[in-house]
């Protein structure tokens, strides 16, 4: 796996002058590697810090909790990657995951070639491995590469498509359950309950779950935009907005539908169609040479010839080993899209409460 995406990579550090680099984004090491630690959202509770991906004369190495070290035998394919752990959980004396991974760090360092220049990903890099890095390997210079990862990223591999069609297969089930659960009387938590129990059934294992499940009647500004699913009840009039974002295989979704507990109103009916037009409308400038911020405002300003003020939030992103990725569709960014690009678009109308 992620073979096309590791000689990119080694293509890129080459053209630097740089033979070796430590990659520490938690993206970075899902998109050289595939791993992706496999807990809902967050870091691993015993993590002495992130998973990081050593890099030296074309040869990767993934360090990582022994918790998760079954990613080495999943993935034992990959030649080209080696996988090292460090010990946390124990019973036998104290926890401590931040010394445990300094002290296999510090040992691994001694084991590679000293005195060159290293390329890092400075910005996710906690201090103390820094030092360590520093002070073990005593190079010659560092080079930050932060978002070196992130440019390479942007074009999709032919696997990489076919991993988020996965994932969006996923997020389908969710969707399917979520449009029968919404009822008068069950609460944004229950249609989330169900919605997440549904996914993980299918899925066969625990998935990630993230993004929105609210009653667009939650009042106070920008309240019926999107948050997180609490107890507030679905009535008679509500609308529910369901945004799903899951992940498989290191891979996320984001998907955005929003539902009624019984016939739509003749404003929602409207809002609604206006909405389809709207997408229908934004897929069709989507293509190579087209430049995101030209992109939003084309899509901004058909929702305004409506009648309805533009929404507060993107126009659409990426999506890939990030949940939001570049293309970014918003005012600023003035990238032109390209082929293998994959592009999230969620037009709106929000009417204050």
């Amino acid at each position: 796996m992620h073979k096309e995406q590791r000689q990119k990579i080694r293509t890129r550090l080459s053209s630097a002058g740089l033979n070796q680099a430590l990659f520490s984004h938690p993206e970075s090491v899902t998109w050289l590697t595939g791993f992706a630690p496999p807990v809902e959202l967050g870091g691993h509770q015993f993590a002495g810090g992130p998973a990081l991906v050593w890099y030296e004369d074309g040869h990767f190495t993934l360090i990582i909790l022994d918790a998760l070290g079954g990613f080495a035998e999943k993935h034992h394919e990959q030649a080209d990657v080696d996988v090292l752990t460090y010990p946390a959980y124990a019973i036998d004396r104290p926890i401590t995951p931040h010394a445990n991974l300094a002290d296999v760090f510090t040992t691994f360092l001694k084991s590679v070639a000293e005195g060159g220049q290293v390329g890092l990903e400075r910005h996710t890099l906690p201090l103390f491995l820094y030092q360590i890095l520093d002070q073990t390997l005593n190079p010659k210079a560092i080079e930050g590469i932060d978002g070196w990862v992130a440019k390479l990223r942007i074009r999709k591999t032919a696997q990489e498509i076919a991993i988020l069609r996965r994932t969006f297969a996923l997020t389908d089930v969710g969707h399917a359950v979520a449009r029968q659960a919404v009822a008068v009387g069950m609460r944004e938590i229950d249609v989330w309950g169900a919605t997440h129990a549904a996914m993980n059934s299918h899925a066969g294992h625990r998935v990630p779950l993230g993004n929105d499940c609210i009653v667009t009647d939650r009042k106070g500004e920008h309240q019926n935009i999107g948050g997180w699913p609490l107890d507030y009840p679905i009535r008679e009039d509500s609308a529910l907005i369901v945004d799903l974002s899951t992940r498989v295989d290191g891979y996320w979704s984001d998907s955005c539908a929003t539902y009624y507990p019984q016939s739509p109103t003749a404003l929602q009916v409207k809002l609604h169609r206006i909405i389809e037009e709207a997408l229908a409308y934004a897929i069709s400038l989507i293509k190579p040479g087209a430049v995101a911020n030209e992109i939003d405002a084309k899509v901004r300003a058909f929702i305004e010839r409506a009648g309805y003020p533009a929404y507060i939030h993107h126009t659409g992103h990426g999506v890939g080993v990030g949940l939001h990725e570049e293309p970014r569709i918003v005012p600023y960014n003035d990238m032109p899209l390209e082929p293998d690009m994959i592009v999230m678009l969620e037009p709106g109308i929000y009417i204050p409460d």
